[in-house]
Protein backbone atom coordinates (compact mmCIF):
# COMPACT_ATOMS: atom_id res chain seq x y z
CA UNK A 1 0.00 0.00 0.00
CA UNK A 2 1.14 3.33 -0.79
CA UNK A 3 0.52 5.19 2.87
CA UNK A 4 2.08 2.08 4.69
CA UNK A 5 3.66 3.67 8.23
CA UNK A 6 6.28 1.09 9.60
CA UNK A 7 8.05 1.25 12.92
CA UNK A 8 10.38 -1.06 14.17
CA UNK A 9 11.40 -0.53 17.84
CA UNK A 10 13.96 -2.49 20.05
CA UNK A 11 14.11 -1.30 23.74
CA UNK A 12 16.10 -2.95 26.98
CA UNK A 13 13.67 -4.70 28.68
CA UNK A 14 13.08 -2.15 31.50
CA UNK A 15 9.87 -0.03 32.19
CA UNK A 16 10.93 3.28 32.19
CA UNK A 17 10.65 3.14 28.53
CA UNK A 18 7.02 2.68 28.63
CA UNK A 19 6.35 6.52 28.49
CA UNK A 20 7.92 7.02 25.38
CA UNK A 21 6.33 3.57 23.70
CA UNK A 22 3.17 4.38 24.56
CA UNK A 23 3.78 8.16 23.36
CA UNK A 24 5.09 6.88 20.00
CA UNK A 25 2.05 5.19 19.30
CA UNK A 26 -0.36 8.35 20.33
CA UNK A 27 1.40 10.83 18.54
CA UNK A 28 1.06 7.84 15.21
CA UNK A 29 -2.68 8.17 16.12
CA UNK A 30 -2.73 11.77 16.02
CA UNK A 31 -1.20 12.18 12.54
CA UNK A 32 -3.39 9.29 10.87
CA UNK A 33 -4.83 11.63 8.16
CA UNK A 34 -7.23 9.57 6.24
CA UNK A 35 -8.72 8.00 10.07
CA UNK A 36 -12.21 9.95 10.60
CA UNK A 37 -13.23 8.35 14.26
CA UNK A 38 -12.55 10.33 17.57
CA UNK A 39 -8.23 10.46 16.81
CA UNK A 40 -7.67 11.54 20.66
CA UNK A 41 -9.49 8.02 21.82
CA UNK A 42 -7.88 6.30 19.62
CA UNK A 43 -4.53 7.80 20.98
CA UNK A 44 -5.31 6.72 24.26
CA UNK A 45 -6.05 3.02 23.20
CA UNK A 46 -2.83 2.89 21.44
CA UNK A 47 -0.70 4.63 24.73
CA UNK A 48 -2.55 1.79 27.03
CA UNK A 49 -2.63 -1.25 24.59
CA UNK A 50 1.27 -0.70 24.33
CA UNK A 51 2.09 0.12 27.69
CA UNK A 52 0.25 -2.98 28.83
CA UNK A 53 2.00 -5.40 26.52
CA UNK A 54 5.22 -4.02 27.21
CA UNK A 55 4.40 -4.65 30.83
CA UNK A 56 3.66 -8.48 30.02
CA UNK A 57 6.57 -9.08 27.85
CA UNK A 58 9.15 -7.15 30.52
CA UNK A 59 7.67 -8.57 33.85
CA UNK A 60 6.84 -12.19 32.57
CA UNK A 61 7.74 -13.04 29.72
CA UNK A 62 11.33 -11.68 29.84
CA UNK A 63 11.25 -11.93 33.64
CA UNK A 64 12.50 -8.20 33.91
CA UNK A 65 16.12 -9.52 32.48
CA UNK A 66 17.80 -6.62 31.99
CA UNK A 67 19.93 -8.35 29.27
CA UNK A 68 16.68 -8.64 27.25
CA UNK A 69 14.89 -6.64 24.63
CA UNK A 70 11.61 -5.64 23.97
CA UNK A 71 10.58 -5.81 20.19
CA UNK A 72 7.53 -3.30 19.21
CA UNK A 73 6.62 -3.34 15.11
CA UNK A 74 3.95 -0.97 14.69
CA UNK A 75 2.52 -1.22 10.79
CA UNK A 76 0.01 1.34 9.80
CA UNK A 77 -2.14 0.92 6.63
CA UNK A 78 -5.30 3.18 5.03
CA UNK A 79 -7.48 -0.08 6.57
CA UNK A 80 -5.85 -1.43 10.19
CA UNK A 81 -3.32 -0.64 12.96
CA UNK A 82 -1.01 -3.68 13.39
CA UNK A 83 1.24 -3.82 16.57
CA UNK A 84 3.49 -6.68 17.25
CA UNK A 85 5.50 -7.21 20.97
CA UNK A 86 7.92 -9.91 20.65
CA UNK A 87 9.66 -11.45 23.83
CA UNK A 88 11.69 -14.31 24.59
CA UNK A 89 10.30 -15.75 27.05
CA UNK A 90 8.29 -19.31 27.51
CA UNK A 91 5.42 -18.02 26.66
CA UNK A 92 1.51 -19.00 27.37
CA UNK A 93 -2.17 -19.52 26.20
CA UNK A 94 -3.88 -16.79 25.59
CA UNK A 95 -7.16 -18.51 25.72
CA UNK A 96 -6.48 -19.69 29.11
CA UNK A 97 -6.14 -16.58 30.79
CA UNK A 98 -9.45 -15.79 32.63
CA UNK A 99 -11.16 -12.16 32.82
CA UNK A 100 -9.88 -10.67 35.79
CA UNK A 101 -12.45 -10.24 38.67
CA UNK A 102 -13.32 -6.70 39.14
CA UNK A 103 -14.94 -7.28 42.56
CA UNK A 104 -12.78 -4.88 45.06
CA UNK A 105 -12.63 -8.01 47.46
CA UNK A 106 -11.06 -9.78 45.52
CA UNK A 107 -9.24 -7.60 43.07
CA UNK A 108 -7.06 -9.58 41.02
CA UNK A 109 -3.55 -8.27 38.47
CA UNK A 110 -3.46 -11.46 36.76
CA UNK A 111 -5.05 -11.66 33.67
CA UNK A 112 -6.29 -7.69 33.48
CA UNK A 113 -3.68 -6.55 31.01
CA UNK A 114 -4.42 -8.90 28.18
CA UNK A 115 -8.33 -8.23 29.55
CA UNK A 116 -7.64 -4.52 28.49
CA UNK A 117 -5.88 -5.09 25.51
CA UNK A 118 -8.76 -7.52 24.00
CA UNK A 119 -11.12 -4.65 25.28
CA UNK A 120 -9.65 -1.65 23.36
CA UNK A 121 -8.36 -3.93 19.90
CA UNK A 122 -10.45 -5.64 17.50
CA UNK A 123 -7.95 -9.11 17.24
CA UNK A 124 -5.70 -10.11 19.48
CA UNK A 125 -3.19 -13.21 18.80
CA UNK A 126 -0.43 -14.58 21.32
CA UNK A 127 1.83 -17.11 19.56
CA UNK A 128 5.41 -18.87 19.71
CA UNK A 129 7.69 -18.32 16.86
CA UNK A 130 11.16 -19.23 16.40
CA UNK A 131 13.39 -18.19 19.27
CA UNK A 132 10.30 -16.55 21.71
CA UNK A 133 6.48 -15.22 21.30
CA UNK A 134 4.75 -12.65 19.30
CA UNK A 135 1.93 -11.12 20.61
CA UNK A 136 -0.49 -9.08 17.72
CA UNK A 137 -2.81 -6.84 18.11
CA UNK A 138 -4.83 -5.26 15.07
CA UNK A 139 -7.32 -1.82 15.20
CA UNK A 140 -9.67 -1.52 12.20
CA UNK A 141 -9.51 2.12 11.16
CA UNK A 142 -11.96 1.84 8.10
Amino acid sequence: MKNTIKLDIKVPNQTRYLCLIGKIGEDMARELDHFKGDREALAHHLNVVLTEAMVNAIRHANAADPDKEVEIRISISDKEISIKVYDSGQGFDITAIPDPCFDPAKLDDKGRGIFIIRSLMDSVEYRKIKGGNILEMKKALA
